[in-house]
């Protein structure tokens, strides 16, 4: 297993069908860390390794550690002791926590790069400064995948994607209102430069983080929040707002409803469209 092709991993999402065959057959292999070698180590960086959503962090046995031109393969392994299966295909442990059935649960380790999940294996992602790098354990039943998070939070505010920070648009259906002027405020005191608009349904753009601001029944007539609308096994997000928004159902990982919050509650989700 010494060999180049056994540092790939692809991301659990795409292997998915195998999940369940991997974790019974019990392959696995112990790999040393690999990676792109020589090149500028990126600075700043932050790895973060935890379980069911964030409710148990997994510690690293000490400060992080960082060689070279890194990927986010390559920075795991360095830092954890780590495992795979189907021969590199995606990771079956971390420090030894195993994807695989939890009480008749499917689980698997997903990793996200400033608050997105990666759309590539993670020895074919590039390490940037500022990135903000986060793998997680948990139950997808519900959800094959989370395509964004709030989790890395100022991220991906600050650096962007790959790399690239991307413009901020901030829409909001009151824009004098409190809500409007204290997001505006937050994003100023990190030092990101956005601009303001009215909420509407159109101006959707890959390359423009847009940040709606206002109640459900103005938020709901843009594309995101329909997808929103759907559920986690469209949106990842593990909450379901009422059609005219008088509630807000809080749901656990099985997708069963586990508090309901009445007029006045709020909700921060990030969401990716395609």
């Amino acid at each position: 297993m010494s060999n180049r092709p056994a540092c790939r991993l692809t991301g659990a999402s795409r292997l998915r069908g195998a999940l369940l065959a991997a974790a019974s057959a019990g392959v696995a292999a112990l790999l040393a860390g690999c990676g792109l070698g020589a090149g500028t180590t990126p600075q700043a960086v932050t790895l973060t390794v935890t379980r069911e959503f964030g409710a148990a962090p997994v510690p690293a046995a000490g400060p992080l550690q960082a060689h070279g031109q890194e990927t986010a393969m390559s920075l795991l392994m360095r830092n954890y002791s780590v495992a795979t299966a189907y021969s590199g295909g995606f990771v079956e442990s971390i420090d030894g926590h195993s994807g695989g059935q939890v009480d008749g649960a499917p689980t698997a380790w997903f990793y996200y790069v400033n608050g997105s999940e990666a759309p590539k294996g993670a020895a074919e992602t590039k390490v940037h400064a500022g990135d903000a790098i986060w793998w997680d354990l948990h139950d997808w039943s519900q959800a094959e995948h989370t395509p964004a998070v709030v989790g890395s939070y100022p991220e991906p505010f600050l650096e962007g994607v790959a790399g690239k920070r991307l413009p901020v648009r901030v829409e909001c259906a009151e824009p004098q209102g409190k809500a409007c002027r204290t997001v505006g405020a937050r994003l100023s005191a990190l030092g990101v430069p956005f601009g303001f608009a009215g909420l509407g349904p159109g101006g959707e753009d890959q390359d423009t983080l847009r940040v709606a601001v206002g109640p459900w029944s103005a938020i709901k007539v843009i594309p995101a929040a329909d997808v929103l609308a759907q559920g986690p096994g469209a949106s990842g997000v593990y909450a379901r707002m009422s059609p005219i928004g008088q509630s807000l159902q809080l749901l656990d990982a099985s997708g069963k409803v586990t508090q309901t919050l009445d007029a006045g509650a709020g909700l921060v989700a990030a969401v990716r469209y395609s």
